[in-house]
């Protein structure tokens, strides 16, 4: 149990959107372990939130949540840029919950918000150590063989911010969910070609985008319990928009022809602009199904179980994907964009055919190739997503503040 002699370590995430809260979570469950007291600092319109609620209602002494309410910026001056902001909105949740606290480490789950400004700001949490997750880093795709678009201009500031933050006094470690940052980052070290010295900067260290350890069901169950019908299934999962490559996906689907149709399987609440397109598109055959809501982890479980393939044909979508991290535990293959980190995992083909366009005709001969009657191709070695798991993800935080 903790007691008042222990240290604290903060988390502060502000935004429960999306993995966010998971990350605040695991990571608050990852320091726990090591003996510290947690506590979760958060916007207070994330009181609702099951995370919080839950918190709330256990009320462990090495488990807490603190609400700290933004600043009210205005839009003159600094203020106008938001890196500027969320690091005076950091400085703020910072200051407020670190009183009468031991605070011994605050860990950010999503630096982006503020990290290029540190160059001119300095660190948030004064001289505090602190571990920061960076999630969106895509200036250096080009030199390591991302498929992204080509912006000179912009990449080439954003290395020397790059370069400048990492060496913030107070930043112990920057992690990464990218593996190719940290390629970069050691290649460019070791080169000197940006003026980079090694010896003043944190490290740079690559966390695997962890998804709970998890077994899949029995697929017919599963399909049962989700009301599925016969046939074989595509699984579109998360937040669904038109990012998702969703309207190809359909126009694909509605076109296929032959003996091997495919029930798409929509699970995830929609943005408006998808129920619109939903409501005016014709009805696919075999009928779509629709689960335009948040998804729970039994049916997350149900859902990868019982789908045969999953869509992963995104548009404009350059980061990682915890849905290729799901698909990947659960044995099932993918139909992937070639862009971005997506495209960057999938390169080789082990775990399922790459489109380079969202053509019907490129996704159908994907999916043709999926359900190939023919045996996969025995992978390499252990694939890289093998590190995606709680409990490496745990044991890579701790290791960052040793």
């Amino acid at each position: 149990m903790a007691n008042d002699t222990l240290d604290t370590v903060l988390i502060v995430e502000p935004n429960f959107t999306g993995h966010r809260w998971r990350y605040a979570e695991w990571a608050a469950a990852a320091y726990m372990e090591a003996g510290y007291r947690c506590v979760i600092v958060t916007d207070p319109a994330n009181a609702g939130h099951s995370l919080a609620t839950r918190i709330a209602q256990e009320n462990k002494p090495e488990l807490q949540i603190q609400f700290v309410e933004p600043l009210r910026h205005g839009r003159r001056g600094l203020a106008r840029v938001s890196y500027v902001r969320f690091f005076r909105d950091f400085k703020q949740a910072f200051e407020i919950a670190s009183r009468n606290r031991k605070v011994a480490l605050v860990v950010v789950p999503y630096v982006d918000y503020f990290f290029y400004s540190l160059p001119f700001t300095g660190s948030p949490f004064g001289a505090t150590p602190w571990v920061g997750i960076t999630m969106r880093a895509s200036f250096h795709h080009a030199k390591v063989g991302v498929k992204a678009p080509r912006e000179p201009l912009v990449n080439a500031v954003k290395t020397q911010l790059f370069l400048r933050a990492i060496r913030t006094p107070g930043l112990k470690t920057l992690l990464t969910i990218d593996p190719t940052l940290t390629e970069w980052f050691a290649r460019t070290g070791r080169t000197g070609r940006t003026g980079h010295q090694a010896g003043r900067s944190a490290a740079v260290q690559y966390l695997a985008d962890p998804f709970p350890d998890a077994k899949a069901t029995e697929p017919l169950a599963a399909r049962q319990r989700l009301g599925l019908g016969p046939g074989r299934h595509v699984l579109v999962y998360g937040a669904i928009t038109e990012r998702k490559g969703i309207q190809e996906l359909v126009t694909t689907l509605a076109e296929r022809v032959g003996s091997d149709p495919l029930t798409l399987v929509v699970a995830g609440a929609q943005d408006d602009e998808t129920r619109a397109f939903f409501s005016s598109a014709g009805a696919l055959s075999p009928a779509a199904v629709f689960i335009d809501r948040f998804i729970t982890a039994e049916e997350e479980l149900d859902l990868f179980s019982a789908c045969d393939v999953v869509w992963l044909g995104y548009k404009g979508h350059y980061g990682m994907s915890g849905v290729l991290v799901q698909a990947y535990r659960f044995g099932k293959p993918v139909v992937a964009t070639a862009d971005g980190l997506i495209g960057w995992f999938c390169r080789t083909g082990e775990l399922g055919p790459v489109v380079e366009d969202l053509s019907a005709a490129s996704i159908n001969r994907a999916f043709d190739k999926v359900f190939e009657e023919r045996p996969a191709a025995a992978p390499a070695g252990p694939h890289l997503l093998e590190r995606n798991t709680l409990g490496h993800f745990k044991q890579t935080l701790r290791q960052a503040i040793i």
